[in-house]
């Protein structure tokens, strides 16, 4: 392992299981314990548990928390309920991205938690901080206190009430969440997730992190790592920062405008490049790709008509749950109608495809 690389408070306990570990987002962090396809299957039809104790807790609290948090953040939080959560971006000026997250509503007045992608801890907290002056604000980084366990998949509501025995997890709607003290630590509990599956994230301590994810081990859940992490939430449609979006890419270009809240808010940053994005029109816009052929697409391989390059591939795989040849890829405008016909060049050949709909694989969240 890399010296300088970071390990979360479950670190040991990946080893002993003999998972394959890898750098990601400055973590040493598992990748798979068994093989990916087991891993990804586990979370498909019963329960799979991940460790996402990587990922950042910004907290934001003061007079004006929620006049900020609207300031930087996309989507609009005015007046949402305690308990809810929102996920949108913070945006450069440009419109580009700084981060994807989401922001929970605590329950208490002017308290806001924003959760980010680990490897933007450093780099959001700076900027949130850069964007302070005027509003009267507490900004607290605290991601070396907490730890975070994703419980996934159609079993994870009766193993969150019977074997963690949080009766309230079945109580839960889809992007909302509790808060409780258990052996007088703080725990939240949210109903979301990043595998298209029902699900939970549970924030908590070190400690507790530790104990939740052996009792759930001892109880027959799977450990999964990050290899079928990103299987998972690509067939679902979901974003990852750096593929299909990153501060190159706006979210109009990445289909996620309707997290972007331009005629609700009067302001926040990168309103005036969105709204100019909108107007002038795109140039460009992530589709999803289906191969004709068995052959696997990669991040970063040409999409091409004609023998000309139209775009690239951003995240790409032999979908597990469908058995596909898929992609999502960056491509030219005029060629994001579903069903247009293009190639991808994979080393010296082209194999055909047609363009599909992001979303792979039917989710099944609990609304």
């Amino acid at each position: 392992m890399e010296e300088n690389l970071l390990k979360t408070c479950l670190h040991d306990k990946h080893v002993a299981l003999g998972a394959l570990m890898s750098p990601f987002g400055g973590f040493d962090m598992p990748i798979q314990y068994t093989n990916i396809t087991d891993e990804h299957n586990a979370v498909r039809n019963k329960s799979g548990m991940f460790d996402v104790s990587h990922m950042g807790e910004i907290f934001v609290s003061g007079p004006d928390a929620e006049k900020f948090v609207n300031h930087i953040f996309s989507n609009d939080i005015t007046g949402i309920p305690d308990g809810k959560i929102l996920y949108g971006m913070l945006l450069y000026p440009n419109g580009t991205v700084v981060d994807d997250l989401l922001v929970y509503k605590e329950f208490k007045p002017n308290h806001y938690l924003l959760v980010v992608n680990a490897s933007n801890i450093a780099k959001d907290y700076e900027w949130i901080c850069a964007q302070k002056e005027g509003y009267d604000v507490v900004v607290d980084n605290q991601s070396d206190s907490w730890g975070e366990i994703a419980l996934q998949g159609p079993e994870a509501e009766k193993v969150a009430v019977e074997v963690l025995g949080f009766a309230q997890a079945a109580e839960l709607q889809f992007y909302t969440y509790f808060e409780t003290e258990y052996e007088g630590q703080r725990l939240i509990m949210s109903r979301t997730g990043y595998t298209g599956e029902d699900g939970f994230e549970i924030y908590t301590s070190h400690e507790l992190t530790r104990k939740f994810w052996d009792v759930l081990l001892e109880a027959g859940v799977a450990p999964c790592g990050l290899g079928c992490r990103d299987t998972l939430r690509f067939e679902a449609g979901l974003p990852l920062y750096g593929h299909e979006l990153s501060d190159e890419i706006t979210p109009v270009e990445a289909g996620l405008g309707m997290f972007v809240k331009v005629k609700d808010k009067e302001e926040f940053i990168g309103k005036e490049a969105i709204v100019a994005q909108k107007e002038a029109g795109i140039t460009r816009k992530i589709v999803g790709i289906e191969l004709q052929d068995k052959a696997i697409p990669r991040a970063g391989y040409p999409v091409e008509v004609d023998g000309v390059q139209v775009g690239v591939v951003t995240t790409g795989y032999r979908s597990i749950s469908t058995d596909r040849s898929v992609c999502v890829a960056m491509v030219d405008k005029a060629y994001t109608e579903l069903d247009t016909k293009v190639e991808i060049r994979i080393r010296k050949k082209v194999f055909p495809g047609i363009v599909t709909k992001k979303r792979f694989y039917e989710t099944n969240y609990k609304k």
